[in-house]
């Protein structure tokens, strides 16, 4: 860590109030700062409400990883594909994948991974703070015990990737501590999985929230403190006016602060690169759905071959989420029901009891993924004017301990290493 000479700022402007805008708010609160967030939409209302929800160091990887290309380019335009590419003229599309497959080499990967577990390895205590503080800023919505977290497999050669991929992420200093299991015993573990399932993982040492409730409860703690949380204000421009800086949001009154944080997730690039962000940000759309089974898991079901996510919300009257899919599209298009129809065919023979037809809450969402899967935290070139996004899959799993260490970064000038790989300006 680094001290450098900085004008500390009173009060900031955090736009985006997801995850990641929201523990950052909570954090420059922690600091003494005072705090307004501004969304457009509402809390949690992008890919912070309807994702997994994991809280799992061990397999909180990076996206570009050899196995990617190894696929094959047909598979990747395949709408039944795990991680889809609709093929079509799209400058910017093509720029992010050409980065991307740059990326997806196993040199690269080390590179990456190593960022990941320094990362890793604080990401549990983030949260750890944020549910454990006193008085008004305590997130009354708990973090939860993973256990079990299951991988399930229905053939030999996915589980040896799995295994292989966590001895890698032990071995450069990750966090992974598992234990490869029969199906007899994966199936005691969960009874909800079929017969398909011929072996499985048990990861220990996870956790995970139900992310829409936990947002929610981190806004409400955000305001009991005395911060601001406006919704409905579509922030179009951020500059730098005098000592402080400007946020225009339409047709309201200008709003003026000392420092502004970007939390926009995929719409990060439209304020940013005003401010001299030149990475590539793309919509990762992940597909999310509610089931209820016979007998609802105890803890989250990973199903890698398939890439589907599965965790229970809260009470089995509340169901099961199963999540899939990264899709690399536009934001802002429709929820297509082809990627929801190839999660239900890829995780149905996995599950016994479970009505697919009465499937609720089918939900699209857009990720921030950048070309080298690393995170945008840290200023920007112009003063006072902050990033935090590009997490990929990882929003939620990383968003406190991005709010942390940005937080110090903002109030007390003290540079995190780990905020030397997120630069938004490399």
């Amino acid at each position: 860590m680094s001290t450098e000479n900085f004008s500390r700022p009173d009060h900031v402007v955090v736009v985006g109030a997801g995850m990641v805008g929201l523990a950052t708010a909570w954090y420059l609160q922690e600091e003494g700062v005072q705090v307004t967030v501004l969304d457009g939409d509402g809390v949690a209302a992008g890919s912070s409400w309807g994702n997994a929800g994991w809280l799992a160091p061990s397999l909180t990887l990076p996206l570009a990883e050899p196995a990617v290309l190894a696929t094959g380019l047909r598979a990747l335009t395949s709408p039944n594909s795990p991680l889809y590419v609709p093929f079509r003229f799209d400058p910017r599309l093509w720029q992010f994948l050409l980065g991307f497959a740059r990326h997806c080499t196993p040199r690269a990967w080390r590179r990456a991974i190593m960022v990941f577990n320094k990362a890793n390895r604080l990401a549990l205590s983030a949260y750890a703070d944020l549910t454990d503080a006193e008085g008004a800023g305590r997130v009354a919505e708990p973090t939860k015990a993973a256990e079990p977290f299951l991988a399930a497999f229905s053939d030999e050669k996915s589980l040896q990737g799995l295994t292989e991929e966590l001895e890698q992420v032990a071995t450069t200093g990750g966090p992974a501590s598992f234990e490869v299991l029969t199906g007899e015993e994966t199936r005691a573990l969960q009874p909800a999985l079929s017969r398909r399932v011929t072996g499985g993982v048990h990861l220990y040492g996870q956790r995970f929230i139900n992310p829409g409730r936990f947002a929610s409860a981190l806004a409400e703690a955000i305001q009991r403190r005395g911060g601001q949380i406006r919704t409905g204000s579509r922030v179009s421009a951020v500059r730098r006016a005098g000592a402080g800086i400007v946020i225009e949001s339409g047709q309201e009154p200008v709003l003026r602060a000392d420092a502004a944080v970007l939390a926009t997730g995929t719409w990060l690039g439209d304020l940013a690169r005003a401010h001299g962000v030149r990475q590539v940000v793309q919509a990762g759309r992940g597909y999310s759905f509610t089931v209820h089974p016979q007998q609802v898991p105890t803890g989250p079901v990973y199903l890698p071959a398939q890439r589907v996510a599965c965790t229970p919300l809260g009470t089995p009257a509340e169901g099961l989420r199963v999540a899939g899919m990264m899709e690399f599209r536009g934001a802002g298009e429709p929820l297509d029901q082809r990627r929801i129809a190839a999660i239900v065919g890829a995780a149905s023979e996995m599950f016994d009891g479970v009505d697919w037809s009465a499937r609720t809450d089918e939900w699209v969402g857009s990720r921030p993924c950048t070309p080298d899967g690393l995170p945008l935290v840290g200023r920007t070139r112009t003063p006072g004017v902050y990033t935090a996004g590009g997490h990929g899959m990882w929003g939620v799993a990383l968003g406190p301990l991005t709010g942390k260490l940005l937080a110090a970064r903002i109030a007390r000038g003290v540079q995190h290493e780990l905020l030397h790989h997120f630069d938004p300006l490399r």
